[in-house]
Order: C-alpha cells, then sequence, then structure tokens
C-alpha cells in the first residue's frame, strides 16, 4: 500500500527520534551499572528494549506504506554525568518524543490513515508512561535528597 510521502517522513523522523532513545538510555543504563545502581540500570534498559520495539514497529509500518526506513540518522544525544542530568535529559527526550507523536497522529487523521495513526497512539500511551515514570524518579530525588534515593538504587 502506497503511503503518503509527508507521514513516511513524518515516521522516519519519529524512527530517528526512537534510535536516538535507544542510544542515550543504553549509555545511561550502562553508566547506572558502573556505578553500582542495579535498579536504575535496569529501569533504564528496559526502557531502552520498549524503545527497540518501537522501533522495529516503525520500520514495519514504512516498509508497509511502500517507504524506506532511514536507520542511519540521529538526533543530538543527550548524556548525563549524573543521575539527575540523566533523569532530566530522558525526561526532555521524552517530552519532544510526545509532542512529535501527537503531531504525527494528528497528520496521520489528515490524510485518513488511521491504521498508522492507531500504531502511533500504541507507542504515544508508552512515551506518556515514560516521562511519568522518569518524572516519579526526580519527584523522589527532590523527596529523599540524592544520596538517599541512590542508597534506595542499589543491588
Amino acid at each position: 500500500m502506497k503511503g503518503d510521502p509527508k507521514l513516511i517522513e513524518a515516521l522516519n523522523s519519529l524512527l530517528a527520534d526512537e534510535l536516538t532513545a535507544i542510544n542515550q538510555y543504553i549509555v545511561h543504563s550502562e553508566m547506572c551499572a558502573s556505578w553500582g545502581y542495579g535498579k536504575l540500570h535496569d529501569q533504564f534498559e528496559k526502557r531502552a528494549i520498549t524503545e527497540m520495539k518501537h522501533a522495529e514497529t516503525l520500520i514495519s509500518r514504512i516498509l508497509f506504506l511502500e517507504g524506506v526506513p532511514i536507520v542511519s540518522q540521529l538526533k543530538d544525544i543527550h548524556i548525563g554525568s549524573e543521575i539527575p542530568k540523566q533523569l532530566e535529559n530522558d525526561r526532555l527526550a521524552e517530552a519532544g518524543a510526545i509532542a512529535a507523536y501527537n503531531q504525527a497522529i494528528k497528520l496521520a487523521g489528515d490524510v485518513n490513515d488511521y491504521a498508522t495513526r492507531e500504531i502511533l497512539q500504541q507507542i504515544l500511551n508508552d512515551e506518556d508512561r515514560h516521562i511519568d515514570e522518569i518524572e516519579e524518579l526526580q519527584e523522589q530525588v527532590g523527596h529523599m535528597t540524592l544520596p538517599v534515593f541512590l542508597s534506595t538504587q542499589v543491588g
């Protein structure tokens, strides 16, 4: 099925966002593992795996729409040198992804591609959950102080 060129372009932009997020989360995950924060490592790694599934879904949809998935482009990756900066960088990335998915969902509706719109809505729900999880961690840091929070992340 030949898809709308603007929509395929938007899907490729979302794919670049997802590929960027995978890299950012993996680096943050491995940094946390190196520092001994196993629980944070696991959370970042789990989020990276979800983003990999999003990338796979987008690639599949682009191919279905007879487009060419562009996997060689990344957006700027923002690696935090400490946990609070990592969380903020990840929150900003998720906020950007949410805005981009909302725009793409609107575009899919405008070009009458409701199947793509439904796929994008499912991914958007995951991104909403991700930002909620990140903000929850940020609130915990604020309530507990960073040293106490980090002591809960060992293991």
